[in-house]
């Protein structure tokens, strides 16, 4: 094991380089420590590899000036190696909390904190993950800066950020960035995969659209959706009063998928099964429904995948919009609707 887990370690340490120096046999010590410790601090970490100390460690992670943006992009490319460029490789977005104590650490206020299920102290980060069928690992994170700290410098520069990184940006900002990234680090996937926060936000399905990217998104029961094109256009000017129309209104009302939902017959579902699990098969009833999207805001609609999946032994209900190619199956949408469930197991992993 041992001599597995230096040769693993070797394709990283020459990236802990330290101006003159390389931290390699520092940065050994701190994964042997995360490998063998229960509890991940310091202290514990140190008592569980010989002849290291917390203070070392601790100097390693916080101080030292290696650039973690380098170990990200290898972790990145050694992922899509293993799991990236095929049929079913997608990427996949969200976010996770850390609770914390205090309020030194970088990023933290009283925030949604879903690990708690209630407002609380903590830290969130949003991450990008590279899947492939049952197999997940993240290769992508963004630290969220809530505008409480960038919108003061001080304690930015106190608790150490960097000036260029003192800049406000939304959780779907930060996804979007993320899915940048990963075309940059050459990650090779088939869709962008997220839960119902960012389908809920239209501009970052628009950008995912504008560059070309096919996504597999969940969204909320109050979406509302097109049953045929709106066509909006600016209505003609009535009268000489007033100011003259600029605003395109729709040519057909839309509607909440949750109140379309209510008026399907039961035998619309269609039993499928997404995948084997160690209780079995598991099995879901679905829905699918060629819908148009349009936010108000632009001057056309878009063509759009609605699905909805519902548990076979329960009453919950998912539903996801895509903007895959109208040809697609149906299997297909669905296979790609459940890959988003392995980026929370790359976490538990983790």
């Amino acid at each position: 094991i041992d001599v597995h887990f230096g040769e693993f370690h070797e394709r990283y340490s020459q990236l802990f380089q330290l101006h003159s120096r390389v931290a390699g046999e520092k940065s050994l010590e701190y994964f042997k420590g995360l490998i063998q410790a229960k509890k991940k601090n310091m202290e514990r970490m140190a008592e569980a590899v010989p002849f290291s100390d917390d203070q070392s460690l601790q100097h390693f992670l916080t101080n030292s000036e290696w650039d973690e943006q380098l170990i990200v992009d290898r972790i990145a490319v050694d992922a899509n190696n293993h799991i990236g460029g095929k049929q079913d490789s997608c990427l996949i977005i969200d976010e996770k909390v850390f609770p914390k104590k205090g309020d030194k650490s970088v990023g933290v206020k009283r925030q949604w904190c879903g690990q708690l299920g209630k407002v609380d102290n903590c830290q969130v980060g949003v991450f990008s993950a590279l899947g492939y069928r049952e197999h997940a690992t993240p290769v992508g994170f963004k630290l969220y800066l809530p505008e409480d700290w960038t919108d003061d410098r001080k304690r930015c520069k106190t608790a150490g950020i960097p000036d260029e990184s003192i800049v406000f940006y939304s959780k779907h900002d930060l996804a979007f960035q993320l899915v940048l990234e990963a075309r940059r680090q050459g990650i090779q996937f088939g869709w962008v995969g997220a839960d119902g926060f960012y389908g809920e936000n239209p501009a970052f399905l628009r950008s995912l659209d504008q560059i070309n990217e096919t996504f597999m998104i969940d969204v909320h029961k109050d979406q509302r959706i097109y049953l045929e094109n709106p066509e909006p256009v600016v209505p003609a000017r009535k009268s000489n009063k007033g100011p003259e129309p600029k605003k395109p209104k729709a040519q057909t009302e839309p509607v909440r998928v949750d109140k379309w939902l209510e008026q399907q017959p039961e035998e619309a579902w269609q039993r499928t099964i997404v995948r084997d699990t160690t209780k079995g098969k598991l099995l879901v009833d679905v829905l699918h429904k060629l819908v148009w999207l349009w936010d108000g805001e632009e001057p056309e609609a878009h063509f759009r995948h609605l699905i909805v999946r519902r548990e076979v032994t329960g009453t919950k209900v998912k539903f996801s919009l895509s903007n895959a190619p109208e040809n697609i199956s149906l299997e297909r949408l669905i296979f790609m609707q459940a890959q988003r469930y392995w980026i929370e197991r790359s976490f538990q992993d983790a």
